[in-house]
């Protein structure tokens, strides 16, 4: 039976759910974003900078896509953290219509491998999206690298991009629409899944990652402590969390230079997100060992 939009004649109508799959740094993040013109998800050079999966919603005229951003496939290891990020991508596969599996440029490794097995697991329909092929020199070289990595059967289309300079997002767009199951659309349009506390803590880690590079480890969490929203006016109070003594000295820097710069480019990017002028004031804090705790890590919202 045709299905359609109420309020709408004659237009068929396609929703569903899409996970992004990809080892750490293929560029999900940015794909993401750019295909929703707004940021939804932080993004850095460096493993586990996303941790939750996003939910994000992209409506157009006939079809509504629902993502979930999963964090990147990264090597094993025996913290608890990397243990639990590893589960996530597992734990939406089965469940979504359309998987986006995402590789950067011709680079295809043992992570990758492990990423492909597990996207084959599930029944929904896959497609090979072949980001960053702006630094890939010879483009005649795509065609050899799918030959030799893929079976072209296993996916309902091929797509080379690059997420960074938006090319071929378009393109992705329209085999996501083709390959949604025909439904209702599941959502108003203007839903937002994230809570404000969570747009604000991610923006600060991010802000975290950016400017600390590699002088500290990934482990950081933000936590917001305060949040009271005015007419014209948000004021944020937020934990810096840090598993050692040491690393707290390199978040706040010398006379607490590395702190401020923090707080200055977050609270930038929180005025143009909300709108409003913002008060942000940051601590950093130690908590031994957090990456290790399942209590911590749940009180910092990775949750297993």
């Amino acid at each position: 039976m045709a299905i359609y939009r109420q309020g709408w004649k004659n237009k068929l109508t396609r929703c569903g759910y899409t996970t992004i799959i990809g080892k750490t740094n293929v560029g999900k993040s940015t794909f993401l974003n750019k295909f929703l013109d707004k940021k939804v998800s932080i993004t850095a050079d460096k493993s586990q900078t996303t941790r939750s999966n996003i939910y994000a919603i992209k409506t157009l005229e006939k079809t509504q896509i629902i993502f979930i951003d999963t964090p990147g496939i990264h090597k094993k290891s025996e913290k608890t953290i990397n243990k639990v990020l590893r589960k996530k991508p597992t734990e939406v596969i089965h469940d979504v219509d359309v998987i986006i599996f995402m590789v950067s440029g011709t680079k295809f490794d043992d992570i990758d491998k492990e990423t492909l097995d597990l996207v084959k697991k599930s029944d929904a329909k896959k497609i090979l999206v072949i980001n960053k092929i702006d630094l890939v020199k010879n483009k005649k070289n795509l065609f050899t690298f799918v030959d030799e990595n893929f079976n072209t059967d296993d996916f309902f289309a091929i797509v080379p991009i690059s997420a960074k300079s938006n090319e071929g997002i378009d393109l992705v767009q329209m085999e996501i629409e083709k390959a949604l199951p025909e439904n209702e659309f599941f959502y108003p349009e203007e839903i937002n899944f994230q809570s404000k506390d969570f747009e604000i803590s991610e923006t600060i880690r991010e802000k975290v990652i950016r400017l600390l590079g590699d002088e500290l480890p990934y482990e950081t969490a933000v936590v917001i402590e305060a949040f009271q929203e005015k007419e014209d006016l948000i004021e944020i109070s937020a934990n810096i969390y840090v598993a050692k003594q040491s690393q707290k000295s390199i978040v706040i820097g010398k006379n607490g230079e590395k702190i401020k710069s923090i707080g200055i480019t977050a609270r930038e990017d929180l005025e143009k997100k909300f709108d409003k002028k913002i008060v942000l004031k940051l601590w950093c804090k130690v908590q031994k060992n957090w990456v290790n705790n399942p209590i911590s890590l749940e009180s910092f919202g990775i949750k297993s």
